[in-house]
C-alpha cells in the first residue's frame, strides 16, 4: 500500500481536480494503446485490434467483466510503447462486441464509461496489465455552466448545418444531454479535430472549463465552415451559370433549326469552307485545311483547340498561293524610274535592267535573283529597293533581321506552343498579298545567334532557288513557294555574313560618293524633299552651291548622304521657325551664312599634314562607313633595340610594323641609314586617335615609309598618301577597299597616291573626276615607294 500510496501522491492534480475527484480503490484491467484515436466516457467507439498484446489485452478483458482501459499513444509510430510513450489520462471502456477478422485482427466495438488515470504497468508480458484510479466529475450545474451548454449547443448546431459530414442525428443526440461533461465529449468525439486537441479535452476533467475550450473550438470550426460555404456557394453559382449557358445554347440551337437559320459556329464553319473553296490553293495544302476544317467542326467552341485550329486556317485561306502582279517588262520605263529616283549606282542599275531584259526572252526558264547590297550606310541600299519594285509595277515588303537571334523568327513556331505563328518571311508574304513582291531582307550582316538557333542557318532555304520553291514553315506545316519572290538583301560589311549563306547572294557594292555625286544628289533629291517635308517652296529658299560644298566638306564626313540631309534639314528647321514666328528669314543659304544655322565646322576640309615632316606618314584605311586616313607617327630614342606600338593595333598590324623594320634594317645601307645601332634604339610607332581599334595588312607600306624616313632624316611629302602590304623582301602586295580608300584620299584633297600595281584593275571604278584631281602612282616594290614619298635630301629637323 506504500507504493501506491506513493503513486497516487504523484499523479494528483491541482486543487480544483481534487475538489471534484474523490478516492476510490486501485483497479487493475488489461491496457489497450491506440494510435490517432481518443476513447471519451459515454461514446461507443469502434476500434481495431492488430497488435499480438492489443489481441491478447482484448481477449484477457471479454474472459473477465469485458472491461479494458483504452489510451492513446503520444507517437503512433512506436510499435511496443512503454508507459513514458502513453498519455496519463485514458478512458475505461466496456466491450460490447468483438469480430474476429480474416487477416488475424479484431474489431471490437467499446462504450466509454468514465476517465481513468494511469498509476503503473502492472504487467507487459503477454499483454500490458495497469493499475489505474478512477476519475469522478461534478454533474452539478451552475448558472455559468448552463450558458455554455447552450452556447455550445447553438455553435454545434451551426457546425452540422454547414458540415455535412456532421450528421443530424449527433446535433439531437447533444440535445438530449443534460450533464456538461458528457455533452462536452459527445460535441469533441463528433468533431473532426487533431488527436492532440482531442487528448487535451480529454484530460480536461472540469466540465466547464472544458465546455469553455469547446467553445473556442467550435467557433474556429464555423469561421472555416462559413469560409468553405461562401466559396462552395461561388463555384457553384459559376457551376450553375455554365450549364444554363449551355442549356440556352442548345436551345437556340434546337429554335435556329426549326427556322431553318445556323447558329454563329456552323457559320463560321460554312465561312471558312467557302473561303478554302475560293482560295487558289495547291491540293496538298487544300486537303490539310479541310482536314483541319472537320476538327474544327467535330469540336464544341468552348474548346481549348478550337481558336488554335481557327487561326491556323485563317492563315491558309489568307496567304497568297496563286496571285500574282504582272511585271512591267518595258526597259526604258526602269530606267527612267531608276534614274529619276537614284544618282549613280550604275552596277545596280545595270543589274536590274539585265533581269528585265531576260524577263523578256526567257520568262519561263528564268529564276529570280536574290541580290545582296553592300555598302556604307547612307548609299542609298533600302531606297534603291524600293525604286526597283516601282520600276518593276511589284510589291514592296522589307523586314529587318538586326538583332534576330531566333531560328523561329524565319521558320515560326509549331503550332504545340501556346500562341505560336508564322515565321517572319510568312508574314510578311502576307501582308503583301501577291507571292511574286520585291522582298527586302535588311542588315543581313548583323543577325545573331544563341540557344535558339541559328536564323542565318534558316535563311539559307529561303534564299537557295534549288530550295524555296518548297519552303518550310514550322507553323503552316505545308510547302510554300518563294520561288517567284525577288529578294534583295542589304548589308554595311559581307565579313559576319556566313560562307554558305554568302554563296548564295549575287554582291553588288556600294562604294561612298564623291563629292560631286553628293553636290548632285543635294540639289536633285535631297533639298527639294526637305524643302517639301518643311513646307517651303524653291523661290522660298535657295541654297549656293558652295553652300552645298562647304556643308559637304566640314559639316559631313561620310560616305553617304545620309547626315548631309540631316543639315539641310536642320537648315530649312531654322528658316522655317522665323517664317513662323513672323521674323525676318532668309531666302538664300551661302557658305558665310553656314555657322549662324549649324555653328562652327565640325571637319577640316583639306590635307592631313600642312608640311613635310620627318617620321610622319599619309595612309589609307577602309572602314564601315567608306575610306579614312590614317596617320602614322614613327620617333626614335636611346634604348634596347625595342620596338613600340601604340594607338589599338591589332595583330595584322603589329606584324606589318615588325614586317616594316625588318625591311629597314635589313636595307640600311642602301637607304642612307648608317647613324645608328638599332641594338641601342628604341623605336615608337603610333597611330593616333588612340581610342579607335585598327588592325590589317595595308598599312605595311605606311609605315615602312615612316620609319625609314625617321631613320634617314627624310622627309614625307604631306601631298602623298599610300595603301599597300609589305613582305619582308619589299614586295608590296594588293589591298582591298581600293574605291573607298581612293574617295578618302580624293575627299580629303591629297595629290598623290600610291597603290599596289595589282590593283591598277581596280581603276575601272574610279570615277573620271577622282582620276583627273589624283596622281596615281603605281608600284610593285618598296624602291618604287620611297622615290615618290620621301624627300631627297635629308633634314636637320627632329622627328
Amino acid at each position: 500500500m506504500v507504493e501506491k500510496e506513493d503513486v497516487l501522491i504523484e499523479s494528483s492534480d491541482d486543487d480544483m481536480d481534487d475538489e471534484i475527484m474523490r478516492e476510490t480503490d486501485w483497479l487493475e484491467y488489461p491496457l489497450l494503446p491506440v494510435r490517432d484515436t481518443v476513447v471519451f466516457p459515454h461514446i461507443v467507439t469502434p476500434l481495431f485490434v492488430g497488435r499480438d498484446r492489443s489481441i491478447k489485452a482484448v481477449e484477457s478483458a471479454t474472459d473477465s467483466d469485458s472491461t479494458i482501459v483504452v489510451v492513446t499513444q503520444k507517437e503512433p509510430e512506436i510499435q511496443d510503447p512503454t508507459i513514458e510513450d502513453l498519455y496519463t489520462i485514458g478512458t475505461e471502456v466496456v466491450i460490447g462486441r468483438t469480430l474476429r477478422m480474416p487477416d488475424g485482427t479484431i474489431s471490437i466495438l467499446g462504450q466509454g464509461k468514465q476517465r481513468v488515470r494511469i498509476a503503473k504497468f502492472v504487467q507487459t508480458d503477454p499483454y500490458i496489465k495497469v493499475e489505474v484510479k478512477a476519475i469522478y466529475e461534478s454533474t452539478e450545474k451552475s448558472l455559468p455552466t448552463e450558458a455554455l451548454m447552450r452556447a455550445v449547443l447553438a455553435l454545434f448546431e451551426k457546425c452540422v448545418q454547414l458540415n455535412r459530414n456532421l450528421p443530424e442525428d449527433a446535433y439531437v443526440a447533444a440535445m438530449n444531454i443534460d450533464e456538461p461533461g458528457w455533452l462536452a465529449d459527445l460535441v469533441t468525439s463528433t468533431l473532426n479535430l487533431e488527436m492532440k486537441k482531442r487528448q487535451e479535452m480529454l484530460e480536461t476533467i472540469d466540465a466547464t472549463l472544458r465546455l469553455q475550450r469547446l467553445s473556442v473550438v467550435l467557433a474556429q470550426e464555423l469561421d472555416v465552415l462559413e469560409l468553405e460555404n461562401r466559396i462552395q456557394s461561388k463555384v457553384q453559382e459559376e457551376v450553375d451559370k455554365t450549364q444554363r449557358e449551355y442549356f440556352l445554347r442548345e436551345q437556340i440551337k434546337v429554335m435556329q433549326g426549326e427556322l431553318g437559320e445556323a447558329d454563329a459556329q456552323t457559320q463560321e464553319i460554312n465561312e471558312l469552307r467557302e473561303k478554302i473553296a475560293a482560295t487558289e490553293m495547291p491540293d496538298e495544302v487544300r486537303e490539310k485545311a479541310e482536314k483541319e476544317l472537320k476538327r474544327l467542326a467535330a469540336m464544341p467552341p468552348i474548346a481549348p483547340e478550337a481558336p488554335i485550329i481557327r487561326t491556323y486556317i485563317d492563315w491558309l485561306v489568307e496567304l497568297p498561293w496563286s496571285q500574282a502582279t504582272e511585271d512591267n517588262m518595258d526597259i526604258a520605263h526602269a530606267a527612267k524610274i531608276l534614274d529619276a529616283k537614284h544618282y549613280g549606282l550604275p552596277k545596280a542599275k545595270e543589274r536590274i535592267l539585265e533581269y528585265i531584259a531576260v524577263r523578256q526572252l526567257a520568262a519561263d526558264k528564268m529564276r529570280s535573283p536574290i541580290l545582296c547590297f553592300v555598302g556604307p550606310p547612307g548609299t542609298g541600299k533600302t531606297s534603291l529597293g524600293k525604286s526597283i519594285a516601282e520600276a518593276l509595277e511589284r510589291k514592296f515588303v522589307r523586314i529587318s533581321l538586326g538583332g534576330i537571334r531566333d531560328e523561329a523568327e524565319i521558320r515560326g513556331h509549331r503550332r504545340t506552343y501556346i500562341g505560336a505563328l508564322p515565321g517572319r518571311i510568312i508574314q510578311t508574304m502576307r501582308r503583301a498579298e501577291t507571292i511574286n513582291p520585291l522582298f527586302m531582307l535588311d542588315e543581313i550582316d548583323k543577325l545573331g545567334m544563341d540557344f535558339r538557333g541559328d536564323p542565318s542557318a534558316a535563311l539559307l532555304e529561303v534564299l537557295d532557288p534549288e530550295q524555296n520553291h518548297a519552303f518550310s514553315d514550322h507553323y503552316l506545316d505545308v510547302p510554300y513557294n518563294l520561288s517567284q519572290v525577288m529578294f534583295i538583301t542589304t548589308a554595311n560589311i559581307l565579313d559576319p555574313v556566313p560562307p554558305a549563306l554568302r554563296d548564295r547572294l549575287e554582291v553588288i557594292y556600294f562604294p561612298g560618293y564623291i563629292e560631286e555625286e553628293k553636290l548632285h544628289i543635294a540639289k536633285q533629291f535631297l533639298i527639294p524633299r526637305q524643302l517639301e517635308e518643311n513646307g517651303l517652296t524653291p523661290e522660298r529658299l535657295r541654297f549656293s552651291e558652295e553652300a552645298i560644298r562647304h556643308i559637304i566638306r566640314e559639316y559631313t564626313y561620310e560616305a553617304g548622304v545620309r547626315n548631309l540631309e540631316r543639315e539641310i534639314a536642320n537648315i530649312c528647321r531654322k528658316v522655317v521657325r522665323r517664317i513662323a514666328e513672323e521674323k525676318k528669314a532668309p531666302r538664300h543659304v551661302t557658305s558665310q551664312s553656314l555657322v549662324r544655322y549649324l555653328g562652327p565646322p565640325q571637319f577640316t576640309f583639306g590635307l592631313a599634314e600642312k608640311e613635310d615632316e620627318i617620321g610622319v606618314a599619309t595612309g589609307i584605311a577602309w572602314t564601315e562607313a567608306g575610306g579614312d586616313l590614317l596617320n602614322v607617327e614613327v620617333t626614335l630614342m636611346e634604348g634596347k633595340g625595342g620596338l613600340i606600338l601604340t594607338g589599338q593595333l591589332g595583330e595584322v598590324m603589329q606584324e606589318s610594323a615588325q614586317a616594316a623594320l625588318s625591311y629597314a634594317r635589313s636595307h640600311a645601307k642602301e637607304l642612307g641609314i648608317t647613324n645608328y645601332k638599332f641594338d641601342k634604339l628604341d623605336i615608337h610607332v603610333h597611330v593616333p586617335e588612340g581610342a579607335i581599334p585598327k588592325d590589317g595588312p595595308s598599312a605595311g607600306i605606311t609605315i615602312a615609309t615612316a620609319l625609314i624616313s625617321a631613320l634617314a632624316r627624310r622627309p614625307v611629302h604631306h601631298e602623298v598618301c599610300m595603301t599597300g602590304e609589305i613582305t619582308l623582301r619589299g614586295k608590296v602586295l594588293p589591298i582591298g577597299g581600293f574605291k573607298e580608300k581612293v574617295l578618302a584620299a580624293h575627299r580629303a584633297g591629297l595629290k598623290t597616291i600610291l597603290i599596289p600595281k595589282k590593283n591598277e584593275k581596280d581603276m575601272i571604278e574610279v570615277p573620271k573626276k577622282v582620276k583627273r584631281d589624283l596622281n596615281f602612282v603605281f608600284v610593285e616594290r618598296m624602291d618604287e615607294v620611297l622615290p615618290v614619298a620621301l624627300s631627297q635630301k635629308p633634314s636637320d629637323k627632329q622627328s
